[in-house]
Parts: structure tokens; sequence; C-alpha cells
């Protein structure tokens, strides 16, 4: 019994595997050239939020694209102002300072975490200055000790000083503010600790 086109099938079992042509749309590759692969890559994830080059880098890396092409694809990505690691910088500084009320120390760790350099993070550490810093860690206290009003004065002053070492804050300062706070309360703060231990 012969297929649609009527050549019987023994025939067509029998024939040699047609080899792809040479030259036409059934000649060119299925698999995208890397370069391709790459660009649609970061384009994809600076859609979704910026980010460093390096976190653009890993992201390449763990898709296998080749370094070379990675290299080249994020040196224009960088020439053309779409990656900007200084305003990266900046750009995550004010809003984790101002949203999550993060030191100075602990903003220098994320930075490094994102594939900052040490030069570009100090810069962009430069917008957080002591009066900022101290601010911030005010209104953390006072926050916490808020909504820890029900507790001991201890529990309430263990709580403070946790939430605020998560956030890289020098015991010191936090001692400081706590004591400040607690004396506007009309708390008894005569046995806070000086040096920010408990």
């Amino acid at each position: 019994m012969g297929d649609l086109t009527g050549r019987p099938a023994a025939r067509r079992r029998g024939r040699p595997a047609v080899e792809p042509p040479e030259v036409g749309a059934a000649a060119q590759d299925d698999e995208p050239d890397p370069e391709s692969v790459a660009r649609a890559i970061v384009l994809r994830r600076l859609t979704g939020a910026a980010q460093s080059r390096a976190q653009l880098a890993d992201a390449l890396a763990r898709r296998d694209v080749p370094e070379d092409v990675a290299t080249r694809v994020l040196d224009r990505f960088t020439e053309v102002g779409l990656i900007d690691d200084q305003e990266y910088a900046h750009m995550l500084v004010r809003s984790r300072h101002a949203e999550r009320g993060l030191s100075r120390r602990a903003l220098a760790v994320e930075l490094r975490r994102k594939g900052i350099d040490d030069e570009t993070a100090a810069v962009a550490l430069e917008g957080v200055d002591d009066e900022d810093e101290e601010h911030a860690a005010r209104e953390l206290v006072r926050r916490r000790l808020r909504t820890t009003a029900a507790l001991e004065r201890d529990v309430r002053v263990r709580r403070v000083y946790g939430a605020l070492a998560r956030k890289g804050y020098p015991g010191g300062l936090v001692s400081r503010l706590v004591r400040e706070e607690l004396a506007a309360e009309g708390v008894d703060d005569e046995d806070a600790p000086d040096d920010g231990t408990l």
C-alpha cells in the first residue's frame, strides 16, 4: 500500500534519509545564537527590576552563556546606560535606608552581596550621614518600644536591641537611644546597658 503520494511504503523505507538542504529557511540552525539569548535574558531581568552588572553576569552564567558573549553583551548594555552600577547602588541605598531603616553597615553588606565593588559602594553610602542614621535608628527604637508597651521593660529592651542589631546599628548608639526614649516615656532606665550589651 502506498502513501498519499502514491509511492509504495517499501520503496519509501528503502531510501536513504534525505539531508537538510544547504540553502533556504530549512537550512537555518534552530539553535538561537548565544548573543541573542544573552540579550533577551538581560532585557527580561532589567524589565523586572534594576540589577547590578554582577547579578546579570551570574544570571547569564547560570544559563550557560559563554563568558566572552556575556561580557560583550554586558559591555554594550553598560555603554548605552541600561546597566549602571553607581546609579543602582545609590537607588538601593536610598530605598533600603528609607523603607527598612538599614544602617550604613548593613547597606554595605547588601551592596557587596549584590556584586557592587567597595569603591562604588562607598560613594553611594555617602548619601547616608550620621544624622540620617541616628534619625532612622531613633524611629526604629520608638516603633519597637510602642509595639512592646505591654511587655516587661527587660523584654522590651531585648527586643529593641535585637531588631536594631539585625539592621546593623552599633550597640552604643542603640543603648543611648533606648535610654533616651525610655526616659521620654517615664520608664526607669537605670539598668539599661551603656555599651549595647544585655
